[in-house]
C-alpha cells in the first residue's frame, strides 16, 4: 500500500491502530512525554489522558472476548504504568501472564530487543495449551528498532561498510530511482527539499572524518533494519511449520515517518537537561564505538530525508514524509493478485475494522462493558483487498473523505488529493495548499490560485476539531 497514512508520531498511531478512531479521541491527543512537560495545560482534557482511554473499545479486548488468543511482545507506549495495560490483560498474555516485567539491567552481552521480542512471541505460541491452540490468535510484534539509539552487532554493521560513503543526497536519488522502477513512486516524482538545520551542514561541507562518522550511523541503521527482517522471517517460518501461514492475515507497517530531529538540541522529556548533556555524561560516542551498547546516536535529518523520499518532511510533521508510511499486507484468501500495488488512500484507523471483519466479529457500538465508547472512524479494507484490481474500490470515497492530523502545532487537513498544511515554522504562520495528484512531494504551494479550495478545507479543519475534541497543542521543545 503506497498511500497508507498514520499519525506523525509513534504513540498517537498506536492509539489509532488499537481503537480504530482518531488519537485525539483515544487518549493520545499529544504524546504523553510532551504532556508531562505541560501538565497544567493538558490536565483534565478528554482525549489527553496519555494512555488508551476508556472512551474506546480496544482491538485486543474485542478479539479476546470474541474467542481469540491474544498476545503482544514488544513496545506498548499507550500508558506507562501497569494500570493502563487493561486493553491487553484479557484472556491472553501481557508479556509473562499477569506478571509485569520491570526494567532489567542484567542483560547478556549479545542482547538485542528485536531478537528478544521475537523470542518471547514464539515462546508464547509454543507454550499454548491444547485448548488455546484450537483458538484463532491475534499477535502483535511491535519492535522498538530501528528507533534511536542506533545499535547493532559489529558483524552486522560491517556488511554495510562503505555503502553510504557518497552521502544522504546521493542515497535519496538512488532510492527514488529504485522506487520508480518498482512502481512504488510516480515516474515524475521529485526528491523533496532537504530537511536541514544549523546542526546538519551540507554533506560537501563536512570534513572526511565527519563524513565517515555520519555514514556509519546510516550503516548501523541498515543493520538494525536487516535484523528486523531476519526476525520477521523467524515468525513466518514458524507459521509455515505450523501450517498456519496461508490462513494468517499478516500486516507490516511503520508508525510514523523517518526520525529527522536534530536530537542534540531537544530537551529530555519531563526535565531541563538536553540529550547532548545526558549522552556526554553517560555514553561513549566516539566514531570507533558507534553502534555499541554504550553509544547513543541517531542518523539525523539528512539521512531521514532519504528514508521518506519522495515525500517531504519527517516524523513529527504533517507533511507526507511524517505521516505516509510503508504498509505491506499478506492474506492469500483476499488477494487474488499477489504482489499487487495499491495506491488508494488508507489510514491506520482501518486496521481495526478490517481485522474485525476478517474475524467475523462486530465492533460493540456506542456502549462497551458498561461505558460509552467512540465508534471507529476507520473503514474496513476487506472489499478493497478482495478486488481483482487493487485500485478498483475506494475505501473512503477518494474525493469526499476528510482526514486531519495535528501534533506540536503542526496541522493538516485533506480531502481527496487536496491537502492543506499549517506549518508553525513558517516566518508567517498560514495554511499552505498542495495538490497531491500533481505534486506528491508538496513542493508547490497553490493557495494563492485556489483560494476557494483552501477556504473549504479550512472549514473541514474546524469540523475535524469539533468532532475530535482537539485542543491546540504547544510546539515541541
Amino acid at each position: 500500500m503506497t498511500n497508507f497514512h498514520t499519525a506523525s508520531a509513534c504513540s498517537l498511531t498506536r492509539s489509532m491502530l488499537f481503537s480504530g478512531t482518531d488519537n485525539h479521541i483515544a487518549g493520545l491527543g499529544c504524546m504523553w512525554e510532551h504532556m508531562q512537560m505541560r501538565k497544567d495545560y493538558f490536565k483534565g482534557q478528554p482525549g489527553y489522558e496519555g494512555y488508551l482511554n476508556h472512551r474506546v473499545a480496544a482491538l485486543p479486548e474485542i478479539l479476546s472476548y470474541g474467542g481469540y488468543f491474544t498476545v503482544l511482545s514488544g513496545k506498548w507506549h499507550l500508558g506507562l504504568t501497569k494500570d493502563w495495560f487493561c486493553a491487553l490483560c484479557t484472556d491472553g498474555h501481557w508479556m509473562e501472564g499477569e506478571k509485569f516485567l520491570n526494567h532489567k539491567t542484567d542483560l547478556p552481552e549479545d542482547f538485542f530487543s528485536t531478537v528478544s521480542f521475537t523470542d518471547k512471541l514464539l515462546n508464547f505460541f509454543a507454550a499454548r495449551s491444547e485448548e488455546e491452540k484450537g483458538q484463532p490468535f491475534f499477535a502483535c510484534l511491535p519492535f522498538t528498532a530501528p528507533h534511536w539509539p542506533l545499535q547493532a552487532s559489529k558483524e552486522r554493521i560491517a556488511k554495510y561498510a562503505g555503502m553510504y560513503d557518497d552521502g544522504p543526497d546521493a542515497l535519496t536519488q538512488r532510492r527514488l530511482a529504485r522506487l520508480k522502477d518498482l512502481g512504488l513512486a510516480q515516474k515524475d516524482a521529485k526528491a523533496p527539499p532537504p530537511v536541514a538545520s544549523a546542526m546538519t551542514p551540507e554533506w560537501n561541507d563536512l570534513s572526511p572524518d565527519d563524513k565517515k562518522r555520519s555514514a556509519k550511523t546510516m550503516e548501523i541503521y541498515a543493520a538494525m533494519v536487516e535484523q528486523i527482517d531476519e526476525n520477521i522471517g523467524r515468525v513466518v517460518d514458524y507459521l509455515k511449520e505450523s501450517d498456519e501461514l496461508d490462513n494468517t492475515f499478516i500486516l507490516f507497517m511503520s508508525d510514523n515517518g523517518a526520525e529527522g530531529a536534530a536530537m542534540e538540541a531537544l530537551p529530555i522529556m519531563g526535565g531541563p537537561s538536553t540529550m547532548a548533556s545526558i549522552i556526554e555524561k553517560y555514553y561513549d560516542n566516539s566514531t570507533e564505538n558507534l553502534g555499541n551498547k554504550d553509544s547513543f546516536i541517531w542518523y539525523g535529518p539528512r539521512w531521514a530525508n532519504a528514508g521518506t523520499a519522495p515525500s517531504r518532511g519527517v516524523k513529527g510533521t504533517t507533511f507526507e514524509g511524517g505521516i505516509r508510511c510503508p504498509c505491506i499486507v499478506r492474506y492469500p484468501p483476499l488477494q487474488p493478485q499477489a504482489g499487487s500495488i495499491s495506491n488508494s488512500f488508507v489510514t491506520v484507523m482501518g486496521i481495526l475494522p478490517t481485522i474485525l471483519e476478517l474475524a467475523g466479529l462486530k465492533h460493540p457500538g456506542k456502549t462497551y462493558r458498561g461505558h460509552e465508547v467512540a465508534l471507529p472512524r476507520g473503514k474496513s479494507w476487506v472489499p478493497h483487498l478482495a478486488s481483482k484490481k487493487a485500485d478498483d474500490i475506494s475505501i473512503h470515497g477518494e474525493n469526499t473523505h476528510i482526514h486531519g492530523w495535528e501534533l506540536f502545532g503542526q496541522r493538516a487537513i485533506r480531502q481527496g488529493n487536496w491537502k492543506a498544511v499549517w506549518d508553525p515554522k513558517l516566518e508567517k504562520e498560514r495554511w499552505q495548499l498542495f495538490n497531491l495528484a500533481h505534486d506528491p512531494s508538496e513542493q508547490k504551494d497553490v493557495s494563492n490560485t485556489n483560494s476557494e479550495v483552501l477556504d473549504k478545507l479550512v472549514l473541514f479543519w474546524d469540523q475535524y476539531v469539533a468532532e475530535t475534541g482537539m485542543i491546540p497543542s504547544p510546539s515541541f521543545g
